[in-house]
């Protein structure tokens, strides 16, 4: 089973197609700026999922799997 990468990062600026994200661990990745969501913009903190298509709902499996653990080990603080 391949399991997706996760990046998290933030969109740093916008550098004419493109956005420039900042990763947890201070590398740039260049994002086409049309990709985006919607309502993102310089300063707005995001994930990137790497996933293979081989073995696409093995990923997405794993995904939640992921996410759903962040969420449930999210300190109280920390929930909205």
């Amino acid at each position: 089973m391949s399991i997706p990468v996760i990046f998290k990062g933030v969109i740093d600026r916008l550098e004419d197609r493109w956005a420039v994200i900042k990763t947890e661990d201070n590398k740039e990745i260049l994002w086409p700026a049309k990709s985006l969501p919607e309502k993102a913009a310089p300063g707005s903190m995001v994930r990137l999922t790497l996933s293979d298509l081989e073995n696409e709902k093995e990923g997405q499996e794993a995904l939640a799997k992921t996410m759903l653990n962040e969420i449930l080990n999210k300190p109280a603080h920390e929930k909205n």
